[in-house]
């Protein structure tokens, strides 16, 4: 990467926002809806309200409807844009409610199945690591 790239950021990677969090949600600690929050696994896809009325977001807002033209969890949009998974449960929640996401919430008995835990588990096990060999093995 060169000198002239490494100016065009505002902000070193891997460097916290100098932007509060509880400044980006008004201090709210959760959504406008008064359920639980959103698991880091829903799955959120904009709208094509969201899509068309970009331009009149809030900056987050923007990078979050952006973001989302493909289904993506929660938890990636938060890696994603850097931002605290707190701060995009609420802005997430903020944006269904505006009608600018569709919002995916995986099955309960499913995320605390035991046995699907295992599986994913021993799929990653059998995936071979840069050595090409498996993770279990010696």
């Amino acid at each position: 990467m060169g000198e002239d790239s490494a100016r065009g950021r505002s902000e070193p990677a891997g460097r916290a926002s100098a932007i509060r969090p509880f400044l980006l949600t008004a201090g709210r600690v959760a959504g406008g809806g008064a359920g639980p929050p959103l698991p880091v696994e829903t799955q959120v896809v904009a709208t094509s309200s969201g899509l068309s009325c970009l331009h009149s977001l809030s900056f987050e807002q923007h990078d979050i409807i952006a973001a989302c033209r493909r289904p993506q969890s929660v938890a990636e949009l938060a890696a994603r844009l850097h931002l605290h998974l707190n701060v995009v449960r609420v802005l997430t929640e903020d944006l269904r409610a505006a009608g600018h996401l569709t919002v995916h919430v995986p099955n309960a008995r499913t995320t605390q199945d035991i046995s699907v835990l295992r599986r994913v588990i021993d799929g990653l096990r059998a995936v071979p690591d840069s050595r090409d060999t498996l993770r279990d093995s010696g």
